[in-house]
């Protein structure tokens, strides 16, 4: 997106109260990133459910380092496959009251729209990239012309959460579009994210504006092999968000990545086990 649309983003972001203040960053699909290079473990699932552990490099600064699992692949009796949550989001009931765009510009349109199921809602739409929170080497003002170092939600010491350490998702602020906390998502609530044939299990972890939807936070944007330069990364479609609803589908602590995996795995295999009905 270019400079103007983040702008846009920012002061959209701005009139949202605190705690509940946030604000997105480029999206746009590009090449390039922060130089140096960090290294964030993950696990992945393979289709006969055996775990493997793999390495990406990442733009270096950052002291913390992620651990995922990525769930790949069909069958074999692990947690739900990228193709078996699909398959539960083929068809749209929707929940919204009216649709969202994916970016502030006027040439998008406003055509997403929030559809329910029994224990989730999911929304298909692009995904931009937040850097928002802790001030790190890859999440800066440098980095991201539209930086805030606040979240909505806060981690276990009361702190910004750690965009470059942590998956989490953006969701839209409260409106009279759809309001997540009268569809039983909670901040910290579980979301599992699928792009390119990969889940990655986050958190709902920073609100936007009322307008714009498909946002994730830069360690998210990572795990599922997506550029997370805050810049000029993300990607422009192809992105399904999951968030489970309703009690007991809370990670804590929120910056438990782990925690919100194995939350996720077992929401996510009730769900497929349910047919999402």
């Amino acid at each position: 997106m270019a400079l103007l649309s983040r702008c846009v983003r920012l002061c959209g972001a701005a009139m949202i109260l605190a705690p509940m203040f946030g604000c997105s960053s480029n999206g746009s699909t590009g090449s390039g990133g922060a130089g140096g290079a960090t290294t964030a473990t993950s696990g992945a699932t393979t289709a006969n459910g055996t775990t493997t552990s793999a390495s990406t490099a990442g733009p270096t600064g950052s002291a913390s380092t992620t651990t995922s699992t990525v769930s790949t692949g069909t069958g074999g009796g692990g947690p739900p496959t990228a193709a078996e949550l699909l398959a539960l989001t083929a068809q749209c009931t929707q929940i919204s009251n009216g649709f969202y765009k994916t970016d502030s510009g006027a040439s998008f349109p406003a055509d997403i729209p929030v559809c329910g199921l029994v224990g989730a809602v999911f929304w298909k739409a692009d995904m931009d990239v937040d850097c928002d929170g802790k001030t790190t080497a890859q999440c800066n003002i440098n980095t991201d012309p539209a930086y805030q170092n606040q979240t909505a939600a806060t981690d276990s010491m009361g702190n910004a959460l750690d965009a470059a350490a942590l998956p989490y998702v953006v969701i839209p602020s409260k409106s009279a579009r759809f309001d997540y906390s009268a569809h039983g998502i909670k901040i910290g609530s579980v979301i599992a994210v699928i792009y390119n044939g990969k889940v990655v299990y986050g958190v709902f972890g920073d609100t936007g504006p009322t307008t714009i939807i498909g946002e994730a936070s830069y360690a998210m944007a990572s795990q599922l092999g997506i550029n997370p330069d805050p810049s000029v990364g993300g990607v422009d479609s192809g992105v399904t968000y999951i968030a489970f609803t309703g009690a007991g589908t809370v990670a804590a602590p929120i910056e438990d990545h782990a925690a919100a995996t194995t939350l996720g795995e077992s929401l996510a295999t009730t769900l497929v086990a349910n047919g999402g009905m």
